[in-house]
């Protein structure tokens, strides 16, 4: 896909996604944080069916949803993302500033939002800060998406094999979030559109700057319309 192309599909998606997530932001600020609708249905069913070793499972794989993981993978894809050596360090730097800044933003709507969690109750891991969006949401889907994209971009063959674990486990973490009681699908549902729209952000602005930042010569695609 042309780098003009690419920017075009990043930034419409990336206003897609963010008009979704501000208009459910608004709806559960507006609603005082409550539940939404399946919301409390959702959870119900999760404290339901709780056999112990799933439990034990969704622990796990909720761990993977936050600390070093994420940035070691976020890592992982800029290396795979880079052909030459100074290209794969700066991609790697890339992706991890990428992981780390939306991290911080989210981190603001949080505080912003102010939701508070489901009951404590009803949790069978620990949490802690406020429910909306969902951290180790967003974290596992921006990473998730991070792999996505390198692995579309310099490993095709690999794709049909290695494509479904990365998104699989991107949208497991999520629902284990529900699962274990610390948050509310809607929290998810957040962290999942959040996730998009500021990866999205990302692809837009390396597809329209990259270029001169890596090797220092124009566009070829602004370089013709000069």
């Amino acid at each position: 896909m042309k780098r003009a192309d690419t920017s075009d599909l990043a930034g419409s998606t990336a206003l897609g996604a963010l008009a979704a997530f501000v208009l459910l932001a608004l709806t559960v600020r507006g609603r005082g944080g409550s539940p939404l609708y399946g919301d409390s249905d959702l959870l119900a069913w999760s404290v339901g069916h709780r056999p112990h070793p799933v439990v034990v499972a969704a622990r796990a794989v909720t761990f993977t949803g936050t600390g070093a993981v994420p940035y070691l993978l976020a890592a992982l894809a800029g290396l795979l993302a880079g052909r030459t050596p100074r290209r794969r360090v700066l991609c790697m730097a890339a992706a991890v500033v990428c992981l780390a800044v939306g991290q911080a933003l989210r981190y603001g709507v949080m505080n912003t939002v102010a939701r508070p969690r489901p009951a404590t109750r009803d949790w069978v891991t620990q949490a802690s800060g406020w429910s909306f969006p969902s951290g180790h949401t967003t974290t596992a889907a921006i990473t998730a998406g991070l792999l996505a994209l390198a692995i579309l971009a310099r490993a095709p063959r690999a794709r049909t094999a290695l494509l479904p674990t990365v998104l699989t486990w991107g949208i497991l973490v999520g629902l284990t979030r529900v699962y274990l009681g610390v948050h509310w699908f809607s929290d998810v549902l957040g962290g999942w559109l959040f996730a998009v729209c500021w990866l999205s952000l990302c692809v837009y602005a390396a597809a329209r700057f990259a270029p001169r930042a890596l090797t220092g010569t124009a566009d070829p695609v602004s370089s013709s319309t000069s």
